[in-house]
Formats: C-alpha cells, sequence, structure tokens
C-alpha cells in the first residue's frame, strides 16, 4: 500500500460526490489514516459515519485564521503525526463581472486562496517535524482558460492564484523534503456547483472535450494519489493537468 503509516488531512472532505471524500476514500484503501476537514456539520456527519476511526472529521472554515491553527494542531495531537496535505476547499460562482459584489469576490478570495494558503502555513511545520511531506493544491482548468466553463473571473482569479502559490511553496520548501504539486481538474460530474449547472450544459462541455466526456471525482483521486506518494519523489512545482484534453498546453 502506497501510503501506509501515513497521515493525510484533506481539506473540503465532507461532500459525498466531491474530490475530497473520492480521495480520502483512495487514500485510505493504501493504508493512510485520514483527517476529513470541512465546515458543512451535515456533511461531516455524513462523512464521520463512513470513516470511523482511526480517520476522524473536523468541522473548521479554512478562511478563519484562528480556527485552521487550532484543527491542525488538534490533527498532530490526534494522529501524532501529518505527512499530507490535500488543500482542496473551494468554492465556486457563476457570476459575470457587472454582478460580483465585493461580498462574493471576497468569499472565493478568501476561501480559495486565502484559506488554501493558511492551511499550509499552519501545516509546514508539522511535515518538517516529520522532515518531509506533500502538498497538493486543488486548482482548476479555470485558471489556465480564464474561467469559461461555469467558474467565472474572480473563481478563475483564484485558481491562477493557487496554480502560483504551489509553485512558490514549492520553491521555499523544496529543502526541506517537502514537496507541493497542483492538480488543475477539468469539469467533473459531480455536485460541486449545488446545482448550478445543468445536464445540458453539463452534455454541451463534455462534447467540447477532445476525450468526449465529463472527468470523476476518482479520477482527480487517482491523481491526488501519485502526487502524494513516492510514485513521484522527484516531482515538485508541478501542474498535473486532469481535463480530457480540454485544455493542452
Amino acid at each position: 500500500m502506497l501510503l501506509q503509516g501515513k497521515t493525510a488531512i484533506i481539506t473540503g472532505g465532507g461532500a459525498r460526490r466531491g474530490i475530497g471524500r473520492a480521495t480520502a476514500r483512495l487514500f485510505a484503501q493504501h493504508g493512510a489514516e485520514i483527517a476529513l476537514v470541512d465546515n458543512n456539520k451535515q456533511a461531516l456527519a455524513d462523512a464521520a459515519k463512513e470513516f470511523a476511526l482511526p480517520h476522524r472529521v473536523y468541522e473548521c472554515d479554512v478562511a478563519n485564521r484562528s480556527q485552521v491553527h487550532t484543527t491542525i494542531d488538534q490533527v498532530a495531537g490526534d494522529f501524532g503525526h501529518i505527512d499530507i496535505l490535500i488543500n482542496n476547499a473551494g468554492v465556486v460562482s457563476p457570476s459575470l463581472i457587472d454582478d460580483i459584489d465585493e461580498a462574493e469576490f471576497d468569499h472565493i478570495i478568501n476561501t480559495n486562496i486565502k484559506g488554501n494558503f493558511m492551511v499550509a502555513q499552519a501545516v509546514v511545520p508539522h511535515l518538517r517535524a516529520q522532515k518531509g511531506g506533500a502538498i497538493v493544491c486543488i486548482s482548476s482548468v479555470a485558471g489556465q482558460l480564464g474561467g469559461g466553463v461555469f467558474g467565472r473571473s474572480h473563481y478563475a482569479t483564484s485558481k491562477a492564484g493557487i496554480m502560483g502559490m504551489a509553485k512558490a511553496f514549492a520553491r521555499e520548501l523544496a529543502a526541506d523534503g517537502i514537496r507541493v504539486n497542483a492538480v488543475a481538474p477539468g469539469t467533473l460530474d459531480n455536485d460541486f456547483t449545488k446545482g448550478g449547472m445543468t445536464d445540458e450544459m453539463k452534455a454541451k462541455i463534455a462534447a467540447n472535450v477532445p476525450m468526449g466526456r465529463l472527468g470523476t471525482p476518482e479520477e482527480l483521486a487517482n491523481a491526488c494519489l501519485f502526487l502524494a506518494s513516492d510514485m513521484s519523489s522527484y516531482i515538485t512545482g508541478a501542474t498535473l493537468d486532469v481535463n480530457g484534453g480540454l485544455f493542452i498546453h
């Protein structure tokens, strides 16, 4: 098993059909002990039914610095060590530029950029204590294409920022044995848009994907497993595109 003896924190892990839950399932199959973090109490309660001890769930708003540091310290205390962070927590919005008010802009940026930064910042000292580890940041093809699929300008900005942040982390933390990479998913057939994307919209998007279909959360989980495990031991600062050919560069 690729992650035997490892502790993995997965943010945004509550949604049953989300990338986080799919990654948690796969990592558990490969021997990891999972700390699922989410700010949705109902989703966490559902996750707790699926992931019994030694796995644990934690309620936390990643945009709240105090909650982040308290939660990460609690995870370290409960498990004894932290080896992997999947920085997956994120929100999306289809609002056009004229309709984005300051509150909506702040919500997207504070969750997707500030939140992911603060979780990584809180985790890094624990990875250093282990003399290494892996961080995987979940970006999006929207950050490469400038939006245009569902998430618009503020979302695309945040996801492009995540790719830049992962590169900067990778450069800064390589000497500590900490690898940092990003994954850029294309459109997935899941509930990330909370019903905002209709079946008709999904079919139209799939028709523009060279592989002719949308991705699945499980396919993203496979990418996270690769980047979190020793299979990618000489890879850092990379962005792995998982989009069926929607963006090729």
